[in-house]
C-alpha cells in the first residue's frame, strides 16, 4: 500500500461512527427511551436539554462514547427527579447502555468498495474517538480491519492530534486527508492541521458535533456519500 510520490494525497484518515457504520441512531433510540421513562417528571424537550447539558458538562470527565452517555442519563434522571427516580428506571438506563455496547455493526453505503479502492494506492488510517473497548469491538465486527494501515483511537480530535497522526503514519498533514461526518471533529481540525477535510453527511448528527462549514477554504470538500471519494481524490 505504498503511496506514489507524485500524489497530492498519500494518506487518508477515516472517521468510524456514522462515516463507516451507523452509530447515532442507537443513541437516539436510547434517548427516546430515557424521555419515556422520565415523562412523568418533565416534558421531553426539557429532558433532552438537561441531558445535553449534562453530556457537555461531563465530556471532560468521561470523554466520548456510550459509557459517558449512560452516566449523563443517570445524572440527569437524579437531578430532574430531585433524587426520587425509582431504582427500576436506573436499571433500565443501564440496560439501554449495555444494549448500545452490543448492537450489531451496520455498514453505510459504498464503504467496502471505497476502502478497497483507496487502500491499493494510499495509506488508509482509521481515526476515531470514543471508548477504547467499544471502538475496538466495532472495528473487529465490521470486517474492515485488514484494510487499514493503522488505527488511532483518540480521546479527542484536535489539529495537533491530526498533525501527529499524519506525520507518524504518512508524509505529514499537507499530503493527508480526513474524511468524516462531523464538521467539528473531522473536517475543521484536520484543515487547521494542514490536511484536506472531506465532509460526508450522515443525516443524524449529535448536537455537540455541529459546526459551520469552513468558508473560502481550498482544502474543504463536501461529498454526498463515500462512493464519490475516489473521484474527488483523483481530481485534486
Amino acid at each position: 500500500m505504498n503511496a506514489g510520490s507524485m500524489q497530492k494525497v498519500t494518506t487518508i484518515g477515516f472517521d468510524a461512527d456514522d462515516t463507516l457504520w451507523h452509530n447515532e441512531k442507537f443513541f437516539r433510540i436510547s434517548q427516546e427511551r430515557f424521555a419515556e421513562l422520565l415523562g412523568e417528571f418533565a416534558d421531553k424537550d426539557h429532558l433532552e436539554q438537561r441531558l445535553l447539558d449534562a453530556e457537555r458538562r461531563n465530556l471532560g470527565h468521561y470523554g466520548y462514547g456510550v459509557k459517558g452517555f449512560v452516566l449523563s442519563m443517570i445524572e440527569t434522571a437524579l437531578d430532574v427527579t430531585e433524587e426520587r427516580v425509582p431504582g427500576s428506571v436506573i436499571r433500565e438506563l443501564i440496560d439501554a447502555g449495555q444494549e448500545m455496547l452490543s448492537h450489531p455493526i451496520d455498514l453505510l453505503p459504498y464503504v467496502c468498495e471505497t476502502l478497497n479502492t483507496l487502500s491499493e494506492h494510499h495509506k488508509v488510517i482509521l481515526i476515531t474517538k470514543g471508548d477504547l473497548l467499544d471502538q475496538e469491538r466495532k472495528l473487529a465486527q465490521s470486517g474492515l480491519g485488514d484494510l487499514f494501515d493503522g488505527v488511532e483511537i483518540v480521546s479527542d480530535k484536535t489539529p495537533q492530534i491530526y498533525h501527529d497522526i499524519f506525520t507518524r503514519h504518512g508524509d505529514g498533514p499537507t499530503r493527508a486527508m480526513m474524511v468524516g461526518n462531523s464538521m467539528k471533529s473531522d473536517v475543521i481540525p484536520a484543515i487547521k492541521a494542514g490536511a484536506w477535510g472531506v465532509y460526508v453527511p450522515h443525516g443524524l448528527i449529535w448536537e455537540l458535533e455541529r459546526a459551520d462549514a469552513p468558508k473560502n477554504e481550498s482544502r474543504f470538500r463536501h461529498l454526498k456519500d463515500l462512493g464519490a471519494l475516489p473521484a474527488c481524490i483523483a481530481a485534486l
